[in-house]
């Protein structure tokens, strides 16, 4: 459940509370008693970063350059790949196209 934050035109005073998106807001101030209470536009306080349900259930292999928690600038290295060794690099074998002879037209 969300935690909304609420302020009392009247008074000022400001609090929080948790409830569901379905629940009404208060329509009482529980400092003063006034009726004048105003939801406030907070920012949402939680980061996705890190390895988590992304990285394990449902990131391509392919998609590795997309993840900004490692490997990019400033990342750190991991403790089974000391920073001084280069990852080795991975080669697939591409099947070289069959050369095709020039057709011969004559007009």
């Amino acid at each position: 459940m969300p935690i909304y934050a609420f302020e009392c035109t009247q008074c000022g005073h400001s609090f929080d509370r948790l409830q569901k998106l379905s629940d009404p807001d208060p329509d009482t101030c529980p400092n003063c008693g006034a009726h004048a209470i105003k939801r406030q536009l907070t920012a949402p306080a939680f980061r996705l970063s890190g390895s988590g349900w992304y990285e394990t259930d449902f990131k391509k292999d392919g998609d590795k350059k997309r993840n900004l928690a490692e490997g990019g600038e400033g990342g750190k290295p991991s403790a089974d790949k000391p920073a001084g060794e280069p990852a080795p690099a991975k080669t697939e074998a591409k099947p070289t196209p069959a050369p095709t002879a020039p057709s011969s037209s004559s007009s």
